[in-house]
């Protein structure tokens, strides 16, 4: 009967595998954040921004949406979008007024 411990070269294996699963992890990663990087650069600031969302029912929310300098309050169920409210971005506001 053979011995039924592993060998050196199937340790190596089992190592050398993790190792290149762990670089290509690691590639991947960089290379998705490379991407982000240069879509942001791409498009500059982006108009549409959650501010904040919460659940309301088991299938609604309500949404604080930031678009440009204006603040838009939808309510959000599995059919349909609503406008609830919209007002300009006081902070927007007075960001652009101290730049002009």
């Amino acid at each position: 009967m053979g011995s039924t411990g592993a060998s050196p070269f199937d340790w190596v294996r089992v190592v050398g595998s993790i190792v290149l699963v762990l670089m290509l992890l690691a590639a991947l990663l960089w290379t998705l954040r490379r991407m982000k990087l240069m879509q942001t650069a791409q498009g500059g600031e982006r108009m549409l921004q959650v501010v904040e969302t919460i659940s309301v029912g088991p299938r609604q929310k309500i949404a604080l949406l930031r678009v440009a300098n204006h603040l838009v309050l939808i309510g959000m169920s599995a059919n349909q979008f609503t406008a609830l409210g919209n007002w300009v971005d006081p902070v927007a506001a007075k960001g652009n007024h101290l730049e002009n």
